[in-house]
């Protein structure tokens, strides 16, 4: 009997043309061939579920076809308001950029405009990096770019030295050995998970020891019986060895956060203890787009930049713009015009009154300002967070509430615990206030 209840609706489904003419405005709306394929990719789908379960309910091919449409025809990258109280958040494009208006039409992208002839599109950036921590510099599209490329130039066909308790797994399962056999350096391991001494890179040398690599664990901490050389010892070590020592630093901290509680060692020191050349990202401490960026000696970065896969590992024009600006910015010392350095710097008890003015908005008895805490992360200072205050919102059916925010318009994004809605306006723009309340009264009030 289903087979039979099955092939009745198999051969209910229109035709093409018959789709076509009860779509009517919405047919005109789109280029006529889109609109026959998806129609022909509706009905496809449509049958399959039917072939799958005789007792479907298929939604009618024409609104199918209108759904996709609509959302076809509507960007999928937007704009969040972020109540997570994550600064960097990682699935949220983590820092938030400084607003700039991307350079419309042409710009003097590679063109030297003093000179009238061809220029360097690192050009834009690279004083600024200059300037900002002491030593010359490059950009690439992200810090995995930046460590791959200095492996290859550097070590390729020869051996890195680094201890095991620094090969880490950066994001989405990228790993520091990956991206080094890749490169065409051969790992060699040096000391524990826990401990490595000056003496067990001091033995790890041959004649085929390129480059001696540190990198800072951003997203983890080893602590207890744990022990490794300081900075400028292996800095000595490298000296006498005759090979450039690198550090990866990861977050790309370039302003000292240790007044706000954090912890977070400065690309600048790493410079001036003697490491010829360093790399980190600038989507994170930085607060810039995301790129990887690497300072160091001049030679080396001559040698990084005539490359061949520097080329391949460039930024795109709109990036290098994004990148320009925050660095003037940092090398001018605006930090509130950072936004990322703005949220971190802001005192709790600003929090707590932006908190409290939304909170005012909200016809919700149940809705109180609790003190909390939130987080760098994007991979940065583990296991140290920054005092704060939310908005918290008591619900059976929180999970639904949370839903409601992140499906409308703008998406909020918040977080929940132990039935509570919180939202934390220390990573909310203070323009976004009166949108966030608008859209909590909205949630609340459905």
């Amino acid at each position: 009997m289903e087979g039979i209840a099955a092939t009745a609706k198999l051969r209910e489904l229109p035709a093409v043309h018959e789709v076509l003419e009860r779509l009517g405005a919405v047919y005109e709306r789109f280029p006529r061939a889109l609109v026959v394929a998806e129609v022909r990719r509706a009905i496809a789908e449509t049958r399959q579920e039917l072939l799958t379960d005789a007792a479907a309910s298929p939604e009618p091919v024409e609104q199918r076809v209108e759904r996709v449409l609509d959302r076809l025809a509507t960007p999928s990258l937007r704009r969040v308001i972020n109540a997570t109280g994550v600064v960097l958040h990682t699935n949220l494009g983590r820092a938030p950029l400084a607003g700039f208006a991307p350079v419309a039409g042409y710009a003097n992208l590679e063109y030297d405009l003093e000179a009238g002839r061809r220029g360097q599109r690192d050009a834009h950036t690279g004083a600024l990096i200059e300037r900002l921590l002491g030593s010359p510099g490059i950009a690439v599209n992200n810090n995995a770019a930046a460590i791959y490329l200095a492996l290859n130039e550097l070590a390729a066909g020869g051996e890195v030295v680094v201890s095991r308790g620094e090969l880490i797994e950066i994001g989405d399962g990228f790993r520091i050995p990956d991206i080094m056999a890749r490169s065409g350096a051969v790992l060699r391991e040096v000391g524990t998970t826990n401990k490595t001494r000056l003496d067990d890179y001091r033995a790890a040398f041959n004649d085929k020891t390129r480059l001696l690599l540190l990198v800072h664990p951003s997203n983890f901490r080893i602590s207890g019986f744990t022990a490794k050389p300081p900075r400028k010892e292996i800095v000595a070590l490298a000296r006498e060895r005759g090979v450039p020592l690198y550090e990866d630093l990861g977050s790309g901290c370039v302003v000292d956060l240790r007044r706000f509680g954090i912890d977070e060692p400065l690309v600048q020191e790493a410079l001036a203890d003697g490491v010829d050349l360093v790399s980190f990202s600038g989507d994170k401490l930085l607060g810039g787009p995301q790129a990887g960026i690497l300072s160091g000696r001049p030679a080396l970065i001559a040698r990084l930049r005539r490359n061949p896969m520097f080329r391949a590992l460039r930024l795109d024009k709109v990036i290098c713009q994004a990148l320009e600006t925050t660095l003037r910015h940092l090398v001018f010392e605006q930090w509130d015009r950072i936004p990322a350095l703005a949220m971190i710097f802001a005192p709790p008890e600003l929090v707590r009154e932006r908190a409290a003015a939304v909170l005012a908005r909200l016809a919700d008895s149940e809705a109180k300002l609790l003190p909390g805490q939130s987080v760098i992360g994007g991979g940065s200072t583990p296991e140290q967070s920054i005092p704060t205050w939310l908005i918290a919102i008591r619900r059976t059916d929180v999970a639904a509430l949370e839903q409601r925010l992140r499906l409308g318009e703008p998406p909020v994004i918040a977080r929940i615990e132990q039935d509570h809605l919180l939202l934390d306006l220390r990573t909310v723009f203070p323009a976004e206030e009166a949108e966030l309340a608008a859209r909590l009264q909205e949630a609340l009030s459905r």
